[in-house]
């Protein structure tokens, strides 16, 4: 817990040092609208602030490695690294699902277009990568390879996998274009209604009306369109939507429940 402990503020601090001081993409409360925060010097004092914190949690990291001193020879410098490693992970794991998607703090580079191909690449390079390599160092053990050494390798594999799928979602900068995909069923009317919550402009539809693309605003949100029964749309980071699948037709749902299925409204 230790060695996590120090790889977290040293992710937190690599954040810091790098991102809001040297090449200033960001400061921890860039995203924040509100002409409150607008100030520099308010600016810099939350940086300050997050950066006292996370000598707090580097302290109480090098007082576990202390008090558990007499173990550090069992555990291997091997371990003791890939704890480290998973406490960078983590931290830039967070980060980028709370200050940059869920709560909107910052995001990795404020001056760009496509912010979210910066916040992805920095996700699972310094994130997710990281993460696993700590991993691995903290599952290596002495003598031969092992059944779990040797299950690693096809779940490297599928991770990778899926860390490719994710990135190819991001659409190449200067595209403008979002393709949605909505589930079977919904109508053009409901359709144009949830093209409509996130201020999008109709540019094309197929025959079905399924399938549309459309213009959106700078920094539209996609989750208003996952809730109005999208399935896929072109920009999203995760394809929430497709869980829809797993919804029961309200003729099953019934059926399960005994009930005789209602007549589709007219």
């Amino acid at each position: 817990m230790g060695g996590f402990c120090l790889g977290f503020a040293l992710g937190g601090f690599f954040d810091g040092i790098l991102l809001h001081q040297i090449l200033q993409w960001h400061h921890l409360l860039s995203g924040l609208t509100n002409p409150a925060f607008a100030d520099i010097g308010v600016q810099i004092l939350a940086d300050g602030v997050f950066h006292a914190l996370m000598y707090v949690i580097a302290a109480i990291g090098l007082w576990l490695l202390w008090r558990g001193r007499p173990g550090l020879a069992q555990i291997g410098g091997r371990r003791l690294m890939g704890w480290a490693l998973l406490g960078f992970g983590v931290w830039h794991v967070l980060d980028g699902l709370m200050s940059h998607w869920l709560l909107g703090l910052h995001r990795i580079r404020m001056d760009v277009e496509n912010k979210l191909f910066w916040d992805l690449v920095w996700f699972f390079v310094f994130g997710i990568a990281v993460m696993l390599a700590g991993w691995l160092l903290t599952r290596a053990e002495s003598g031969p390879p092992s059944g779990r050494n040797r299950v690693a390798v096809p779940l490297l594999l599928a991770l990778a996998v899926g860390i490719a799928g994710a990135v190819a979602t991001v659409p190449p900068p200067g595209t403008t274009a979002t393709l949605v995909l909505f589930r079977p069923g919904t109508a053009p009317a409901e359709a144009l209604s949830a093209l409509a919550s996130v201020d999008g402009r109709t540019v094309w539809s197929d025959p079905t009306g399924r399938l549309w693309a459309i213009d959106m605003a700078d920094g539209a949100g996609t989750l208003g369109l996952y809730q109005r029964g999208a399935l896929l749309v072109s920009n999203g980071v995760v394809p929430a939507g497709c869980l829809d699948w797993f919804r029961p037709a309200p003729e099953q749902a019934a059926a399960r429940r005994g009930a005789e299925p209602r007549p589709a409204a007219l």
